[in-house]
């Protein structure tokens, strides 16, 4: 924050100068921030991290985590009733109608158009994202990925053409629309039969996931979300995507610019963190909540505690 000021002639009117400085000095615990998130889990986790770090910055944190789904909290940010969420790269294809354009499938791309484009239309600032994916995924259970060597969709083609024994469940969508199942059938090049699919109506990966734990009607793959909490809980493998099938869905904060332009220490309170949330790290935290039941505040702050983030 900048400030502009006359110099005075006389002791009195400086002293009175020197004493406006003091009280116009910026301070962060002066600056009002009002963070929002998605309701699910990790909505809440992300946004607890985010009020967490913010608050130890010392600024004014007004929480609304777990606001609404993705079009109520977008909405919010853009009319200025939220100032701070984290959001996910690939969605931003979809906020600008541009969502068939490849780029979307290369992490750094992505994020970089996604700044480039709510900067100049909405002065909004997308800073660095997570380098975990929460897209699209096939998960395998990890004693046959043990037994197979299943470590990305190229090793699962090969196995399925070679007669490996696979039943998949899935939601109608997956199974059906041409940017999700297809597209990994086409792109690595194998095919799963209909007694090979079990097709779930609803599109709730944690109901597929769970059919392939327990391996209902001979399931032990399933649609998934790069990082469900049920995964790891389940003793569940996400084959990672070397062809980039999928857009990338990598979380990350996204601010008002006159909001960071105001207290800087935003980005240097949260980027370092989201920095150490991988894959397989947002997948246990995940977890925690999800399965376990944990409440996601506290989740967050044992992390980031854990991390040297707070103290």
């Amino acid at each position: 924050m900048s400030f502009t000021r006359r110099h005075a002639a006389g002791a009195v009117f400086l002293a009175a100068s020197l004493s406006s400085m003091i009280f116009a000095a910026p301070s962060y615990a002066a600056e009002k921030v009002t963070v929002g998130s998605k309701i699910d889990t990790e909505g809440a986790l992300l946004g607890n991290m985010i009020v967490l770090l913010l608050r130890n910055k010392g600024l004014d944190v007004v929480s609304k985590v777990q606001l609404g789904n993705t079009k109520i909290v977008r909405t919010a940010l853009i009319a200025g009733e939220i100032d701070i969420y984290p959001e996910y790269t690939g969605n931003a294809g979809f906020f600008f109608s541009m969502d068939s354009d490849p780029l979307w499938k290369d992490a750094h791309k992505a994020w970089e158009k996604a700044h480039e484009l709510d900067l100049q239309k909405n002065k909004l600032v997308w800073l660095a994202p997570a380098p975990a994916d929460n897209t699209w995924a096939i998960a395998v259970r990890k004693d046959l990925a043990d037994k197979n060597k299943l470590k990305t969709l190229d090793d699962f083609a090969a196995w399925v053409k070679g007669g490996g024994q696979v039943k998949l469940a899935g939601s109608a969508e997956f199974v059906e629309s041409a940017a999700a199942l297809p597209a990994f059938q086409k792109a690595y090049g194998f095919e799963l039969k209909s007694d090979q699919l079990l097709v779930f109506s609803g599109g709730d990966t944690a109901a597929t996931e769970k059919a392939a734990a327990d391996g209902t009607s001979g399931v032990n793959a399933a649609m998934a979300y790069g990082t469900d909490g049920a995964i790891a809980a389940l003793n569940l493998v996400v084959l990672s995507d070397p062809r980039n099938v999928q857009p990338v869905y990598q979380p990350a904060p996204v601010v008002r610019q006159e909001v960071l332009d105001r207290a800087p220490a935003i980005k240097d309170a949260l980027e370092p963190v989201f920095a150490t949330l991988t894959l397989e790290t947002l997948q246990g935290l995940n977890a925690k909540i999800a399965v376990e039941g944990q409440d996601a505040g506290q989740v967050a702050k044992a992390y980031l505690t854990e991390k040297g983030f707070l103290k």
